[in-house]
């Protein structure tokens, strides 16, 4: 009875390309193999902080400059506040005035006196009372006129005082302000450098991976236009006779008889018997 084995092979214009993806995906998976990931993936492919967003970092330190106003504006407040702020000519402007007003007080004086002697009071009860009268007056003018000049220059003082106050909480609110601006100026010219370094990087990056994997893409871009072709046409069966299998006794006795010879004997392959 003959022994004939049957294989279902792929077309041949099919086989030929399997065989040379197989060879150039084991070469491609060898250099896959010693690559150095180090060169592909790591911190240099991740933008650093720009110069300018370390100027801006740098002047943070700008945002708490409003203390230094806080302090000058505390020191306008309180019951003493004022005092800073008082005229230091004060003083001689309110001695000066009084001084004048002394002056003219004494010169009615005289009128009086001749007034007195005209009306025939001189030196008399009449005129002794007259004279008390005008001086009370006049010391009261006086002191109303001193509490004037010194209210005065408590008022202007106070409101030097106020001024300064609101002068100093607007500059602390203004610094920090400001310096914010600034800050958010250079963040966003910096962030702007950053991404412009950082997108430069990952370029270098997508390129240094398409250099180190560019053989098994092509590989595997290969092979699957070959699985394409398998999976698209018939395959096709091979039938060949096959000699009687020896026993494995006569085999392993005969001359010239291989190793291999001897295994397939011993195992035996998967035929297909056609009468």
């Amino acid at each position: 009875m003959a022994v004939q084995q049957t294989q279902v092979l792929p077309a041949p214009f099919i086989e030929a390309p399997a065989k040379a993806y197989l060879g150039e995906l084991e070469t491609a998976i060898g250099g896959i193999k010693d690559l150095d990931v180090s060169k592909l993936y790591g911190s240099q492919f991740v933008a650093p902080q720009s110069a300018i967003q370390a100027e801006a970092e740098a002047l943070r330190g700008g945002l708490g400059g409003f203390q230094s106003y806080l302090t000058d504006a505390t020191a306008s407040t309180g019951p003493d506040a004022y005092k800073s702020y008082m005229s230091p000519y004060q003083s001689d402007i309110i001695d000066t005035t009084l001084a004048e007003y002394d002056r003219q007080a004494q010169m009615q004086m005289p009128a009086m006196a001749a007034n007195a002697v005209a009306a025939g009071a001189f030196g008399g009860g009449r005129e002794g009372v007259q004279r008390a009268e005008y001086q009370s007056a006049s010391d009261r003018n006086r002191a109303a006129l001193q509490a004037q000049l010194l209210q005065t220059g408590f008022g202007q003082a106070q409101n030097l005082a106020s001024q300064n106050f609101a002068q100093q909480m607007n500059l602390a609110q203004a610094a920090p302000a400001l310096v914010g601006q600034q800050i958010g100026a250079l963040s966003t010219l910096g962030a702007q450098q950053q991404a412009q370094d950082q997108a430069i990087r990952s370029a270098n990056q997508q390129l240094a991976y398409q250099q180190d994997y560019q053989d098994l893409q092509a590989a595997q871009q290969y092979g699957s236009g070959v699985m394409g072709l398998i999976s698209g046409y018939p395959q096709r069966e091979s039938t060949s006779p096959v000699a009687p299998a020896p026993s494995p006794l006569s085999t392993a006795l005969g001359v010239g008889s291989t190793l291999a010879g001897i295994y397939r004997a011993i195992t035996p392959q998967q035929i297909q018997i056609k009468s």
